[in-house]
């Protein structure tokens, strides 16, 4: 498991306490996500190209606003 330093909060966090989102850890060739608001529950970890296709997709859907 990642290093408590090592998680990244979204500059996007909203509300409350800013713990609304997901917390990133780059670990080399793999990419593990966690839930900010129960942090010490199971993380998922993704290949780092697989991850970064996701982000790029989502960047480039319309928004559903």
């Amino acid at each position: 498991m990642p290093t408590p330093t090592s998680w990244k909060k979204s500059s996007f966090s909203g509300g409350g306490q800013g713990d609304a989102c997901v917390e990133v850890a780059h670990l080399g060739t793999r990419i593990s996500i966690r839930d900010s608001k129960v942090p010490t529950r199971a993380t998922l970890t993704f290949p780092a190209r697989a991850f970064s296709a996701f982000v790029e997709a989502l960047k480039d859907h319309p928004s559903a606003d």
